[in-house]
């Protein structure tokens, strides 16, 4: 895979980054409302974001604001109630095929091994076997899945898990990868080599990525850029660049003060938004 030197050339070195200076994302105006039969739900209003190729995108907020919503009319599984959302210039219209998808839990089929289950994503797909299987052994060597490709997921830590679906999500190449709170249910210390390792994988593929989390550590850690959504009906409240260069140690990024002045205003405005909840 080609690699970047460091985060600040994300360029768009995926194999469909859009020409000339157009966001890989694009999301103008977009409200969702879901209506039951005793109530309408205002999930999201006025959203504007335009996400650049090769970035990476935090997006943190109060429970219920709508994050893993936006991530869905990204991916278009959920069709906004109004405004637009186009990928590389195109209008999302329904599910796309260049987006990949990691939920909180990893969801793998338990009578399949690793290697099966990465594999799943190219049948539903209809992908070409012997690429795919190609495809499938250089993303367990990137994720450090290596020995454990004929495992089951029981015989897997829930780290582990999350990797198996992770390269599950990257196996058609996607120009976008969205993520939906995938760490939340891991271990501290697990989590933090998660951190780790999606950093790397982001830096060697210089894919596009949007994170949902509510940790404010992982989305300023990870991100290039980070926004705050407030309470329902969700909207952004604040943007940030998360200007960290180099190479970001774990801990020595936890210690430099451009993370302890962005994570700090973030957190105070993640109370604020709790109080008005």
């Amino acid at each position: 895979m080609p690699a970047r030197s460091t985060p600040a050339a994300a360029g768009g070195t995926g194999s469909g980054s859009p020409g000339a200076g157009g966001p890989m994302v694009d999301v103008r105006g977009v409200d969702v409302a879901f209506t039951t039969k005793s109530r309408t739900v205002h999930a999201l209003s006025g959203i504007d974001l335009a996400i650049e190729p090769g970035e990476f995108l935090s997006v943190a907020g109060p429970s219920g604001c709508g994050k893993s919503t936006l991530l869905r009319v990204i991916a278009g599984l959920t069709r906004p109630s109004a405004g637009e959302v186009a990928l590389r210039g195109t209008p999302v219209q329904g599910p796309r095929r260049d987006v990949g998808f990691v939920f909180q839990r990893a969801a793998l089929l338990d009578w399949r091994n690793a290697r099966d289950n990465i594999l799943f994503q190219a049948e539903m797909r209809g992908l070409p076997r012997a690429s795919a299987r190609r495809r499938a052994d250089e993303l367990i060597e990137m994720t450090g899945l290596s020995g454990f490709e004929k495992a089951m997921p029981y015989e897997l830590s829930g780290g582990m898990q999350q990797r198996v679906s992770l390269c599950r999500a990257l196996l058609h190449r996607p120009d976008v990868l969205l993520m939906d709170e995938p760490f939340g249910a891991l271990d501290a210390l697990t989590r933090e080599t998660m951190n780790v390792e999606l950093r790397r994988i982001w830096e060697e593929t210089g894919m596009t990525v949007v994170l949902v989390t509510h940790s404010v550590a992982e989305a300023v850690y990870l991100a290039s850029r980070a926004v705050v959504m407030g309470p329902r009906p969700g909207r952004i409240i604040e943007r940030f660049t998360v200007d960290i260069p180099g190479h970001r140690g774990y801990e020595s990024t936890l210690e430099r003060p451009e993370f302890h002045r962005i994570a700090g205003r973030i957190r105070e405005l993640l109370g604020s938004t709790a109080a008005s909840d």
